[in-house]
């Protein structure tokens, strides 16, 4: 447990307004020696004190007892790097014992713990062991409950509940997802060209590209999203599937997606590959698991939010914007392992093992993934100079 620092806040807050320990001492109706022993922590205040004095300094009992609520972005950025290099450098139980220890400290900052869930959840992949990867999920379904609960912003509140969905799927629990998520939402109601127009009206034109360009954004990755769960839906039905292909093809030439976003055309090029080796066109996968490989080794990392010259204003909507500001939630390291992972452990690739093409294209990936595993030793080793 953390050690208050009552004493060190008083000595503080006396010098900076000039009170000696007499003053404080006779305003409390105590001895010097008291006050005294609460500035060198050998006793502290009775807990009925503690609003007098924080009263008498003016400043609220938390800053007195040294208790901050909530983290800045900066803070939580900087934490949920560290916390994600953690389940790469060390065991689970430690990595996962510092997001607990760090979420019951800020349990009330609500962004942060949309993160550690987020976190939990885009790891819960990567751990063998199963049961590991249940407690991750649940622990971060109880998370994303206690924002939809306790949070007031409406935004985080939502993508909370869609975030527990994931996490319901993942576990089998689909009834419980639809349940959670209840009717979908089709109002086709978008605010941007609004509050452009009235921008553009006020001669505020920056502004009016700058939103437009956020929903521009945001509208590209939720089609591309979209484009790669349809094409699972309508495998078996090959003009739909073909003409579903060339949509999302389209799209990606269109925005420049593979150097803008990569991370939203990895998943869409796996389930290409994969509803090709559905079908046993064995051609087909191997044509798409290129395209996939090729950009997997290509120079993308570390992969991150980031604009371009078309959406010239976007790096400063996400630094101002997004908690993690640039950064995703997991480390380039787990980012590389999850992109490996998905090709060379999908059983739905085994009959192909025996084609060297596809041989190429694992030994490719297997370079990718020995990658991280010397990245992660390093950062082992790292950690343990840091603690000499």
């Amino acid at each position: 447990m953390k050690e208050l620092k009552i004493g060190e806040k008083i000595i503080e807050c006396r010098r900076q307004q000039g009170i000696t320990q007499d003053d404080l001492a006779q305003y409390m109706g105590v001895s010097k020696a008291s006050v005294s022993k609460w500035e060198t922590s050998t006793s502290y205040p009775d807990i009925t004190l503690l609003p007098r004095i924080a009263s008498y300094f003016s400043i609220t009992v938390d800053e007195l007892l040294g208790y901050e609520p909530q983290m800045s972005k900066r803070q939580i950025r900087s934490s949920i790097q560290q916390l994600s290099q953690n389940f790469l450098s060390e065991p689970f139980v430690t990595a996962k014992q510092k997001c607990v220890e760090l979420t019951q400290k800020y349990y009330s900052c609500f962004p942060l713990l949309y993160q550690i869930g987020s976190l939990y959840m885009s790891h819960s992949g990567m751990v063998q062991d199963q049961k590991c990867a249940s407690i991750l999920l649940t622990d971060a379904i109880d998370l994303f409950r206690r924002i939809q609960k306790h949070a007031d912003e409406i935004d985080l509140k939502k993508q909370a509940r869609s975030m527990e969905a994931m996490c319901l799927l993942y576990l089998n629990r689909s009834d419980e997802a639809l349940e959670l998520l209840g009717e979908p939402d089709f109002s086709f109601t978008s605010d941007e060209p609004i509050f452009a127009s009235a921008y553009r009206r006020s001669g505020e034109i920056k502004k009016a590209k700058g939103i437009l360009q956020v929903g521009l954004y945001q509208h590209v990755v939720v089609m591309m999203n979209l484009l790669a769960s349809y094409l699972g839906v309508v495998a078996d039905e090959p003009e739909k599937f073909n003409e579903t292909q060339s949509k999302a093809y389209a799209l990606i030439d269109a925005f420049s997606l593979e150097t803008l976003h990569p991370a939203i055309v990895f998943p869409f090029y796996l389930a290409v590959a994969q509803c090709y080796a559905k079908q046993r066109n064995s051609e087909k996968t191997i044509e798409v698991l290129k395209k996939y490989t090729h950009l997997a080794t290509s120079k993308i990392y570390p992969i991150q939010f980031h604009g371009d010259p078309y959406f010239d204003l976007m790096d400063l909507w996400f630094d101002e914007n997004l908690t993690l500001g640039h950064m995703m939630v997991r480390s380039e390291q787990a980012i590389k392992d999850s992109i490996a992972s998905s090709v060379l452990d999908n059983p739905i690739f085994a009959e192909l093992k025996d084609d060297n093409r596809f041989f190429e294209i694992s030994h490719k990936l297997s370079q990718l993934r020995k990658e991280v595993k010397n990245d992660s030793q390093r950062i082992k080793e790292t950690s343990r100079w840091e603690l000499y």
